[in-house]
C-alpha cells in the first residue's frame, strides 16, 4: 500500500436554505479509489467544481468522508485520536499564501510549526535553517512577510510545512495567484523537494505545464477520477481533456494539430526539444 489510499471515498455536501432546511445534496467525490506511491510527484487535475480540491482536503483529514476511507500512511483518517499525526505526516499548501502566513518575521513564521508540535528549541532552529535553504529564502529569514512577493510568500509557507518534517505535501493550486515567473520558482522548489528530499508530492492544479514532469497524473471530473496514468499517457488524449474543459500544454496542442494535418509523429509529445526530434526524423531520415 502507499503512503496514501482511498477506497470508495464519497464526500456528500449538504445544501441548506436561509432558514436551515436541507435543500438538497451534492456529490463532490463520488467512489475514488486511488493508490498513491511514497516518493512519488502526483498531479491531479481538473477544472473548477471537478472535485479535485475537496478529494485533496481529504488528505489532510481537513474534511473527512461521507462514505468509504482515505489512509494515510497505514493510518485512517477516521481515526479521530490520530488526526494529528494525518497531518503531520500530509502537511497542506493553499492557494492563497495570505491565508497561511500568520508570522511577522520569515523566521518565525517558519518555527509556528515544529514549536506547536513540541519539537526542542535547538532542533526548531536547525529545522528553519534547513526549511528556509530547500525553498531558496534562508537570505530573507529576518524580512516581513508582508514585504515579499507572491512567489516568495509561497515559498515561505511551503518551508512552513518542510520543517514540520511531513512525509508528504500536498498544494491545492498553489500557483493560481502567481506570475509565470513565481510559478516557476514553486514548480523548481516541489521538484526540489521530490527529488532531494524524497518527500511525496500531491499537486493540484488547472495549468498543464506544471505535470508534465510529475510521476503520475490523475484527471477528475464530476467528483469522479475519469483519468489516470504518465504525462505521456495523459497527453495523447486531446480530444477527451478538450472534453473535459481542460486546456494541454501549447508544444502538445501543435504537435496533435500537425498529425492532423498528416506528419507522421507520436501522440503525447510533452516538450519543444521532444517536437524538434520528432520533426526531424520526419524530415531527415
Amino acid at each position: 500500500m502507499g503512503i496514501v489510499k482511498t477506497k470508495n471515498l464519497t464526500f456528500e455536501y449538504i445544501r441548506r436554505d436561509d432558514e436551515g432546511n436541507v435543500e438538497g445534496v451534492t456529490k463532490a467525490v463520488d467512489d475514488v479509489s486511488i493508490d498513491l506511491k511514497e516518493g512519488d510527484f502526483v498531479a491531479i487535475l481538473g477544472h473548477n467544481g471537478s472535485g479535485k480540491s475537496t478529494l485533496a482536503k481529504h488528505i489532510n483529514a481537513l474534511l473527512l468522508p461521507t462514505e468509504g476511507s482515505v489512509i494515510v500512511d497505514g493510518i485512517d483518517t477516521l481515526d479521530t485520536d490520530q488526526m494529528l499525526k494525518v497531518r503531520q505526516t500530509a502537511g497542506m499548501v493553499f492557494q492563497n499564501p495570505d491565508n497561511q502566513i500568520i508570522g511577522t518575521v520569515v523566521e518565525e513564521e517558519v518555527a509556528f510549526g515544529p514549536e506547536n508540535m513540541g519539537v526542542p528549541t535547538k532542533e526548531i532552529w536547525k529545522r528553519v535553517e534547513d526549511s528556509l535553504k530547500a525553498v531558496g529564502m534562508f537570505a530573507y529569514r529576518t524580512a516581513s512577510p508582508n514585504k515579499l512577493s507572491g512567489g516568495q510568500k509561497q515559498r515561505i509557507a511551503i518551508a512552513g510545512i518542510v520543517a514540520m518534517k511531513p512525509k508528504c505535501i500536498i498544494l491545492d493550486e498553489p500557483t493560481a495567484m502567481l506570475d509565470p515567473k513565481g510559478r516557476a520558482e514553486v514548480l523548481r522548489v516541489l521538484h526540489e523537494l521530490n527529488e532531494k528530499e524524497g518527500v511525496t508530492i500531491i499537486l493540484i492544479t488547472h495549468y498543464m505545464e506544471e505535470v508534465i514532469e510529475a510521476d503520475s497524473v490523475f484527471v477528475c471530473d464530476k467528483g469522479r477520477i475519469v483519468m489516470q496514468g504518465s504525462p505521456k499517457e495523459i497527453f495523447s488524449h486531446v480530444e477527451e481533456l478538450k472534453e473535459l474543459r481542460l486546456d494541454v500544454p501549447q508544444v502538445t496542442e501543435l504537435a496533435y494539430e500537425l498529425k492532423k494535418a498528416g506528419i507522421p509523429i507520436k501522440d503525447g509529445i510533452l516538450t519543444n526539444e521532444e517536437l524538434v526530434r520528432e520533426l526531424k526524423n520526419v524530415y531527415y531520415r
